[in-house]
């Protein structure tokens, strides 16, 4: 492929002469390409049975997979049923580094489409909270629909500046990614767009900004919290030397080694360190982690694990003030969740998932559900408030498709399941109306025991709600 000639020759000047040959040739090979298992649905193994072509361990993940470039895994219906994310092998490695924990307060700074959102989710177990935050609108759209698609219960999706954010979340979450916007160098090979682009968004432009996203990531960082920070670009003026900056002015952070399963990364199927040879005598810069795509099978990618000092205090459960807000507690809960109880006894087992133990939300006549308490989140845009668990209007409670995309079939009380390739599944896929043997009301449509989405059954015809806007148009 054609790449930026100032970038060649930068990348030139950086390597020696053998490696720097290897370097540019890779860009001529093909890419590589991956899906992660999402295991609050499935696990890796049953996935692995599961798919109709074969797929080959990611070794720096628990649950990636290699799979064949000429597959479309994104057309099974199992893609549908959120079984798993498509998703760039070595944009897997950020969140792994992150290791996040169930019951944890997790922000995800610039997080659209929504890959590491998804995977921290899986870590956390629907436990804790995770905020997932984009500063452009239309991507938020696409992180929304991810988060929804993949059964997360925990998510709280906001669209803000990261300042208006770090207002609100003072010394708030135990980790924080910021998977930076950067210069795209290490997406030239997936992207020829970038390339061609790379003159408009080269490192100049883009290192300022990712210093004042970490200025406002420290302000969230609660003593004794961890940061990962993280790029798809080559250059140091992006990578190491914002690390130099950030530690410079931060003397209450440190590096830490990068682990993965309790096994050090460094040299790891070909992962080395990221210190440049002019910052040599930078301390903990050996610690940060590349990967070339000339030595791994993935694109570019620069991760470094951040350690903010200090003892973690006792947790403050903030309440919830923003204005447009009600939250139900347990058994004083409002006339809207009484509703809801009602429905669900009705087509669903509640019982299975203990929500009396979380936390509701009305935001006009939607209604929704954490499993903590909600933050402050007043003055910022909110795009998701947690699980959406559908509306209410005239004293009925309509699921949303968001509702029955968390459960599991066993949570359901009526069930149609079709065989991944039945014609049905297709048509239902593309919102067509079927003629079913099917109990009256509410179904929950499955694709081989996962939940696909919704219908509303009467005289053995299925009334299709699978979302307009996410049909399948072929």
């Amino acid at each position: 492929m054609k790449l930026p000639h100032e970038f060649a020759e930068k990348m030139r000047k950086l390597m020696p002469d053998s490696e720097y040959e290897q370097f540019i040739n890779s860009f001529d090979a093909d890419r590589y390409y991956g899906l992660r298992a999402n295991t609050l649905k499935v696990s890796p193994d049953r996935l692995v049975s599961l798919l109709p072509f074969k797929l080959e361990k990611i070794p720096w993940t628990k649950d990636g997979f290699y799979y064949d470039g000429k597959q479309s895994p994104g057309k099974l219906p199992y893609y549908h049923a959120g079984l798993y994310y498509i998703q760039e092998p070595s944009a897997m490695l950020p969140a792994e580094i992150l290791q996040p924990e169930p019951g944890e307060r997790i922000l995800d700074l610039c997080a659209a489409p929504g890959g590491k959102t998804v995977q921290i989710a899986a870590a956390m177990q629907n436990k804790g909270l995770i905020v997932s935050n984009d500063i452009n609108a239309d991507r938020v759209k696409a992180l929304v629909k991810n988060i929804e698609l993949c059964g997360i219960k925990n998510a709280i999706v906001t669209n803000e500046d990261p300042k208006i954010l770090a207002s609100n979340f003072r010394q708030y979450f135990d980790r924080i990614l910021v998977d930076a916007p950067c210069s795209g160098e290490g997406m030239f090979r997936k992207d020829e767009d970038a390339a061609r682009s790379w003159a408009k968004y080269k490192c100049e432009k883009c290192s300022a900004l990712q210093i004042e996203i970490l200025e406002q990531a420290d302000k969230m960082l609660k003593p004794g919290g961890y940061l990962v920070y993280s790029t798809c670009t080559f250059s140091p003026e992006e990578d190491e030397q914002i690390i130099m900056i950030f530690l410079n002015k931060h003397d209450d952070y440190e590096i830490l080694p990068v682990y993965i399963n309790e096994t050090s990364i460094y040299g790891f199927h070909g992962i080395e360190s990221g210190r440049p040879h002019w910052a040599e005598n930078f301390e903990g810069l050996d610690k940060t982690v590349r990967i070339w795509p000339h030595k791994v099978k993935g694109e570019g990618h620069f991760a470094a694990l951040l350690r903010k000092k200090g003892e973690d205090e006792a947790r403050s459960t903030p309440s919830c003030k923003n204005s447009n807000t009600v939250v139900a507690l347990k058994k004083d809960v409002s006339a809207e969740v009484k509703i809801f109880y009602e429905f669900c006894r009705s087509y669903f087992f509640i019982d299975d998932y203990d929500m009396q133990k979380g936390y509701f939300m009305l935001n006009g006549s939607n209604l929704y559900w954490l499993p903590v308490i909600c933050p402050d989140l007043k003055g910022i845009k909110v795009a998701k408030f947690g699980w959406y668990l559908g509306s209410l209007t005239k004293h009925k409670f309509e699921p949303s498709h968001s509702f029955v995309m968390a459960l599991k079939k066993e949570q359901c009380k009526n069930v149609i399941d079709f065989a991944a390739n039945s014609n049905e599944i297709e048509k239902y896929l593309k919102g067509e109306t079927l003629i079913v043997d099917a109990e009256k009301g509410y179904n929950a449509v499955c694709i081989e025991g996962f939940p696909l989405g919704l219908a509303k059954v009467s005289d053995g015809v299925l009334k299709n709600l699978y979302p307009k806007g996410w049909r399948k148009m072929v």
